[in-house]
């Protein structure tokens, strides 16, 4: 019998572990900056074509390669980073495996361009799915350039699996912002479609991360520092009132490489317990650095999970750390026994004895003495004669001539009117009474019908009527729009700028008027009539934390999500006190919606009691 057992040919062990190293244009990224770091650059350029899908390029100035080096750097598990198995623990550069560009020219065409500084020619090399095309030398400056076109060129099937150009741009963007929030001393460029996005010079840490997401960053950010021997940390956080509804702008950084980590940031939340509103992230930049020996990076493909050896050490050293800083920049209260220096006594009243008010006293002094009288001003003597020689007022007694008379008639009309009006309030308030609304708990609205009585959510109820609002106006292009007296300037990050600037126009479909939008700000001019200025920032925030997935390509699912987003935000929220007419107008609106049984998000808005229910409750 023949053996089933076999060896995998080489393309195709590099297409299998290309699926676990390239998963999208962004994983190519990553790999490329990464050695672009490993080779020392210190100027690094990222050009990008449709997301990434027709060109990714990283051109660096880094030491280059040699021929043999340009050639070999394309073979399984050839690598320069490590040498025996002991180095897995002691790493001090990103890469390592040696997977990354044998699995890249799997599966695109691949030129690379690269020089070391003492060659007078470098080397020309062209791949195409594994297979070497061409190699010459050429004449290029010192570094190294890639360039990957046509990802998943071979593999059609998983090309189909790629999002829109949006999303995949934006995760492009997440993984270029990792590597350059990580080395600051690097100038970074990155380019799509030929338009310049980033341009991040040499700088510090906090710098580099106000370039990265707009200048107001600046005023947000809190500084962490703390040096042990489990750990050096460093850093920034945000204050509290500048927390978002999503989570983009949290990054931990160990040893200068991203990763994600659930337990520290639960360290983080709980140092920021009881400062934050429900459902709402700070923002943190927080850079870990501990000795290679007590981690592995080793534990998954894209090397963004980590394991420390003490990782309870860690979690209290970086909660502690926190709260300090809130309490030392003044952000969170804390308790403070030291002695204010404002309330000491100053030096040279230290041993002065203290002055007693003195008070003086004219015993002789008195008021109507002929003296006093002459010294008066002689405007008020003036006056005061004149007033001297004002007509006598009739006596008091003629001011209630008749007034007996005039009570006596008062009384009558009054009785008259009160038998009226007695007859008329009665029968309103039998018909008022049928139709009256109850706040339950400031959750739930009753309304009695012929029936029974109706059960209204006052939140998903209010969800419903807003949706309908918002998507009718999208649909229709007939938006109403409030003009601001002066326009309002808020700022987002460049990818959140991208967004915005994509959903334009069904944003003004609902009455946003947008006057200008820039490279890290926007300028609001009008609001849709239901929404107050105290607002925009929340259904905007609210907005990008839902389409960050991506914005579906379909004009009605774009306008169906933007509606329920700006409906959930804008909706009376559960513990708000309506009045009775704010009742009446939710009940009656609620049920003139084409579909009020339900809220946007399939949930029921209310319930039906009826009296034959209530029987039953009460014949137990």
């Amino acid at each position: 019998m023949s053996s089933i057992i076999q060896l995998l040919p080489d393309h195709v062990a590099n297409q299998i572990a290309a699926g676990e190293v390239v998963q999208r244009p962004a994983s190519v990224v990553k790999e490329l900056m990464e050695n672009a770091v490993d080779a020392k650059a210190t100027d690094i350029k990222l050009i990008i074509k449709d997301a990434g899908k027709s060109l990714i390029q990283v051109i660096d100035n880094g030491i280059g390669m040699n021929i043999t080096d340009s050639r070999l750097c394309f073979e399984r598990h050839a690598t320069s980073k490590i040498r025996h198995a002991e180095d897995l623990f002691s790493l001090h550069t990103k890469g390592f495996r040696g997977e990354a560009l044998a699995s890249i020219a799997a599966i695109a065409h691949v030129e690379m361009k690269t020089k070391q500084e003492q060659d007078e020619l470098g080397t020309h090399l062209i791949i195409e799915g594994s297979k070497f095309v061409s190699q010459e030398p050429a004449v290029l400056p010192k570094g190294t350039s890639f360039a990957v076109k046509n990802l998943f060129f071979n593999i059609p099937a998983r090309r189909n699996f790629l999002k829109s150009d949006t999303v995949e741009q934006r995760y492009i963007v997440d993984e270029f912002q990792r590597v350059a929030m990580a080395h600051p001393n690097i100038h970074f460029t990155m380019y799509h479609n030929g338009s310049e996005m980033f341009n991040l010079p040499i700088s510090n840490f906090r710098q580099r991360i106000v370039n990265i997401f707009s200048g107001k960053t600046n005023e947000k950010l809190v500084p962490v520092k703390e040096e042990t021997e489990i750990v050096n940390l460093h850093g920034f956080i945000g204050k509290p009132e500048f927390s978002k509804k999503n989570r983009g702008e949290q990054f931990f950084f160990v040893n200068n490489r991203f990763i994600k980590s659930g337990y520290l940031h639960h360290a983080v939340m709980a140092a920021y317990e009881g400062l934050l509103k429900d459902g709402c992230q700070p923002s943190y930049f927080l850079y870990l650095d501990v000795p290679p020996h007590t981690i592995d990076i080793n534990i998954h493909p894209t090397k963004t999970e980590i394991k420390f050896d003490d990782e309870h050490a860690l979690y209290a050293i970086l909660r502690s750390s926190i709260k300090h800083s809130l309490g030392q920049f003044n952000v969170a209260p804390v308790l403070d026994f030291d002695r204010d220096p404002n309330l000491d006594t100053p030096y040279q009243y230290q041993n002065k004895e203290a002055e007693y008010p003195t008070i003086q006293v004219d015993r002789s002094f008195n008021p109507f003495s002929e003296d006093t009288r002459s010294i008066a001003d002689k405007p008020a003597k003036s006056f005061s004669s004149s007033y001297q020689k004002t007509e006598a007022q009739p006596s008091w007694e003629s001011l209630y001539v008749g007034l007996k008379q005039a009570t006596h008639d008062i009384a009558e009309m009054a009785f008259e009117n009160e038998a009226v009006t007695s007859s008329l309030f009665e029968e309103n308030e039998i018909e008022q009474e049928a139709k009256r609304t109850y706040q339950i708990h400031k959750k739930y609205i009753v309304s009695p019908i012929k029936s029974g009585m109706v059960i209204i959510n006052q939140k998903r109820a209010h969800e419903r009527v807003l949706y309908e609002e918002f998507l009718t106006s999208m649909t229709v292009h007939q938006a109403s729009s409030q003009q601001m007296l002066f326009p309002l300037q808020l700022y987002y990050s460049t990818s959140e700028i991208e967004l915005l600037a994509e959903l334009k126009s069904s944003l003004e479909n609902t009455g946003f008027v947008f006057e200008s939008i820039n490279e890290d700000h926007v300028m609001i001019s009008g609001l849709p009539v239901n929404v107050s200025e105290s607002e925009i920032s929340i259904v905007l925030e609210e907005l990008l934390s839902d389409l960050q997935d991506g914005i579906p390509d379909n004009s009605f699912s774009q306008n169906d999500t933007i509606a329920k987003s700006m409906a959930k935000s804008l909706a009376v929220k559960t513990g708000t006190y309506l009045n009775e007419k704010e009742q009446e107008n939710l009940v009656h609106n609620l049920f003139a919606c084409r579909e009020p049984n339900v809220s946007p998000f399939q949930k029921p808005t209310f319930i039906t009691m009826s009296v034959e229910d209530l029987d039953k409750k009460f014949s137990v």
